[in-house]
């Protein structure tokens, strides 16, 4: 799908507000709600758009403790761990990557007790490196400049 400059500008208003209502989005572009709506579907449709999602306070929810874990594999077979790691709902995020190391994976928990539960069971499947988030500076959020 070829995207145009209103594509990008329906894109950035919808990461500010993924619940505006399309009539008020159209406002600030100045094309009708039912326009805005037909492209946002087309948008939907071709997975350009692939979800809508919050942004949560961990904080309120006893999530203290981010970890971003780098994972070295003991085997060639990755079907278990990729389970494992689907399974557990401690992991935000995770990456098969290049360079050092296979996996990184960015896990939240509550305490530090949970933490070494988690990588108790991490070493089933190989070892690690650990890292703590000390401070978050920046969230996730992907914001287009167009």
């Amino acid at each position: 799908m070829q995207l145009d400059n209103i594509d990008f500008q329906i894109l950035r208003l919808l990461t500010e507000n993924s619940r505006i209502q399309w009539k008020d989005l159209g406002a600030q572009i100045h094309m009708t709600g039912q326009a805005v709506g037909n492209r946002i579907k087309k948008l939907e449709e071709s997975g350009v758009i692939k979800a809508y999602s919050l942004i949560i306070d961990e904080m309120k929810l006893g999530l203290s403790y981010t970890a971003f874990v780098i994972i070295f594999m003991k085997t060639a077979n990755h079907d278990s761990f990729i389970r494992f790691i689907n399974d557990r709902k401690e992991v935000i995020e995770a990456h098969r990557i290049s360079g050092e190391g296979c996996y990184h994976l960015k896990i939240k928990v509550e305490s530090q007790e949970k933490l070494n539960l988690f990588l108790n069971e991490l070493l089933k499947h190989g070892n690690y490196r650990l890292n703590l988030s000390i401070q978050e500076i920046k969230n996730g959020r992907f914001l287009f400049n167009q």
